[in-house]
């Protein structure tokens, strides 16, 4: 679905707490940075801990509330590290409102033949089994707000599959299905809200890699697609629920 972000008061996100996956680099530090402009105090997870901390010094300088960092491995949590990460933001940060699934693990484009078990076990692991695994384990904070969102990070490539995509496109297209399959199942709390946020084509570090030869000022820019992970986070898009959503740069 096309959705029009609506004009997002600088405070939309005052007093919210939100959990960030990927947030060391890319669109889930940019995010980062957006959420905290915005008001938010941001729960910044990944594997690297020098590299969550350049997110964490540019939230700080741009004057946001003060961050936390949580190194954290999603290809090798289980259920017990999972709930004890989620135990120890709400102890540290006082609640949780927000979570936005932006950690991702991809390897190459290639033909079928090519991928290994191994790789398609990671592929899976990373971007389907842990954003389901971490979303459980949040869940019971979640349900105590009286507004939560969770935003899983879609794919253009995943619901549009073609040749070499391979298990990297299969494991986000499953988060479409786990977006409705969870909405149905929170229809009688609806104060936690489930979608599926599909970028497009934006200048980042995995674009990069999948697009080589192409010239960045051809595609848009991180900061045009920011609007739509602010709002979703939102109580503005308190309505939007089950969804799979398509940025429209601007």
């Amino acid at each position: 679905m096309h959705y029009p972000v609506p004009p997002l008061p600088q405070d939309c996100l005052a007093g919210r707490v939100i959990l960030v996956t990927g947030a060391s680099s890319g669109l889930g530090a940019a995010a980062a940075l957006a959420y905290a402009r915005f008001g938010a105090t941001v729960a910044l997870l990944g594997r690297n801990e020098a590299r969550l901390e350049k997110t964490y010094d540019a939230i700080k300088e741009a004057g946001g509330p003060e961050p936390a960092m949580f190194p954290f491995d999603l290809a090798t949590a289980d259920d017990a590290g999972f709930e004890r990460l989620a135990q120890t933001i709400v102890y540290h940060l006082k609640g949780l409102h927000g979570i936005l699934h932006s950690a991702q693990s991809f390897f190459q484009l290639t033909r079928l033949e090519h991928q290994t078990l191994e790789q398609w076990q990671t592929l899976m692991r990373v971007n389907l089994v842990a954003p389901f695994a971490l979303t459980r384990a949040c869940m019971p904070w979640m349900l105590q707000q009286p507004d939560a969102s969770v935003v899983f990070t879609g794919e253009s490539h995943a619901h549009d599959a073609g040749a070499y995509w391979g298990g990297f496109a299969l494991s986000k297209e499953a988060l479409a299905g786990l977006t409705r399959i969870w909405d149905q199942e929170l229809e009688l709390t609806p104060a936690v809200r489930i979608n599926t946020l599909i970028p497009g084509p934006v200048q980042s570090p995995f674009r990069t890699r999948t697009h080589p030869g192409e010239a960045p000022e051809e595609i848009a820019t991180a900061a045009s697609i920011l609007p739509w992970y602010v709002w979703l986070m939102s109580p503005q898009s308190s309505d939007i629920h089950g969804q799979i959503v398509h940025c429209q740069p601007t």
